[in-house]
């Protein structure tokens, strides 16, 4: 397997961006240590019909189940484990998504807390040196919202909202998820074929 890769959902609006990039990850052979809110859970139930237990273990094995074909390792933390590997910066991921971030997972990370292992999560990634991706999903923004922003960006994070762009013609949902999540996985580093890049024979004609 390639690189570790943290993914974490949290209670906003676009559950398909992570699960789409979840499963692109797990076909790139990448290692995913996976985390999800509570809130999460009713994301997902709502936008996908899709049940994520609220033990680890049994959303690992439902998710393992899903994804049976795929080469990647994955792997399912509790909300409050605090010896996962993850929590220490002894043993930092390469990399760390939160796809979808809510604005309070964002304003938490931005003021440092760590009351979760999501947000501890990303305290570690960012202090030690890490790429962080946190994917917001919400509009109209307040002041609020991008000041903390502002500060997540000035500390080394990437801030990466789903807006998708529509120069190659989508035809379906699916393609316009598929927009975003190639953005994410080329901030990662994680080679693709989601879709044409500007200035390939197909979107420039």
């Amino acid at each position: 397997m390639s690189e570790t890769i943290c993914l974490a959902f949290t209670g906003a609006s676009g559950m398909p961006y992570g699960l789409r990039l979840l499963e692109c990850l797990l076909a790139a052979r990448c290692r995913v240590q996976l985390l999800y809110s509570q809130v999460a859970q009713i994301v997902a139930r709502q936008e996908l019909g899709l049940e994520l237990p609220a033990r680890a273990s049994e959303a690992c094995a439902v998710l393992q189940e899903r994804y049976r074909d795929l080469p990647g390792g994955l792997e399912v933390y509790g909300r409050e484990e605090w010896f996962a590997p993850l929590a220490s910066g002894s043993s930092p991921p390469d990399a760390m998504v939160i796809c979808p971030c809510s604005m309070g997972t964002l304003a938490a990370v931005a003021q440092g807390l760590a009351s979760k292992l999501i947000e501890r999560a990303a305290d570690v990634v960012l202090k030690e040196g890490r790429k962080l991706i946190l994917v917001p999903r919400e509009t109209p923004l307040s002041t609020i919202h991008i000041e903390n922003m502002l500060r997540l960006s000035r500390a080394g994070a990437v801030i990466l909202p789903p807006n998708p762009g529509f120069y190659h013609q989508p035809q379906r949902v699916e393609d316009l998820v598929d927009f975003v999540v190639a953005r994410i996985l080329d901030q990662l580093g994680v080679e693709h074929a989601l879709m044409q890049r500007w200035g390939d024979s197909e979107t420039a004609r």
